[in-house]
């Protein structure tokens, strides 16, 4: 570890804490890893692919930052328990989360043309899963007193942004989840925050980008800013809602959007 990166890590912005995050092993989760593990937190690591994780907490290791990973399905309660067991076991705290898993679906198209089994896995990993998340993360904050979470929202949790229906209603929900856990449990000390993330550079929409051209103006085309976001750009909003600069906010809804939602 060099005096730079030694320095960071001791006086960074989560020096001294341990964050879960989710969908860690690409895009936004993954940008977040590395940015939490370079202000100074320990990290744990969920996603369902073994590999990559171990490479990330390799890299934030070798990096001198401190990373355990928790491979797992958020859509699963005894996945997530597990992950904040980890935090606990490894780490000995939680002090915050970015409940991050997110799934589109597989297919674009009008409500009536989308296959059943999309609008299940839309609902389990975005709305099961961020409710197992609160659920377990929640009890450990209890006992310590204080805590702070991130739910990765979506622009499509306010509007109509041409998302599939499921995921639009989805992410309308964990906006009510977030709502609802912030004013039971801000007299405790916990606060719960979304980002409301307009489209991003992740593997899913790069996928989607080169299946088919077009979308990638079509992604922006409502947006001030016409491009879309990098994954770091997400992470550097979830950063600040963990950390104790945003200490009044509380059930919030930070835009990280491009301006689709001023329009």
């Amino acid at each position: 570890m060099n005096d730079r990166t030694s320095s960071a890590h001791n006086t960074g912005l989560l020096t001294g804490r341990t964050v879960m995050i989710t969908g860690a092993s690409s895009g936004i989760g993954e940008a977040a890893a590395r940015l939490f593990a370079s202000e100074g937190a320990a990290v744990v690591l969920m996603a369902r692919r073994e590999d990559r994780l171990k490479d990330l907490a390799h890299e934030i290791e070798t990096s001198g930052g401190q990373a355990a990973c928790s491979v797992g399905d958020v859509a699963r309660a005894d996945d997530v328990e597990r992950a904040v067991a980890t935090a606990v076991e490894r780490f000995g705290r939680l002090d915050g989360a970015f409940n991050n898993a997110g799934y589109a679906g597989s297919a674009f198209g009008r409500s009536h043309e989308l296959p059943e089994e999309d609008f299940d896995r839309i609902m389990d990993v975005n709305v099961r899963g961020t409710w197992n998340c609160l659920r377990r993360q929640i009890p450990v904050m209890l006992d310590a007193g204080h805590g702070a979470i991130v739910n990765t929202a979506s622009s499509a949790g306010l509007i109509a942004t041409g998302a599939p229906s499921p995921y639009v209603a989805a992410k309308h929900a964990v906006l009510g989840l977030t709502k609802a856990t912030a004013a039971e449990y801000g007299a405790y000390g916990i606060r719960v925050n979304s980002l409301v993330v307009g489209t991003t550079r992740t593997e899913m929409i790069n996928a989607a980008v080169a299946a088919n051209p077009a979308l990638e103006e079509v992604f922006v085309a409502r947006q001030i800013q016409k491009r879309m976001a990098e994954p770091q750009e997400v992470a550097e909003a979830a950063l600040w809602l963990l950390s104790d600069r945003s200490s009044f906010a509380t059930g919030s809804h930070v835009a990280v959007d491009g301006g689709i939602l001023a329009i």
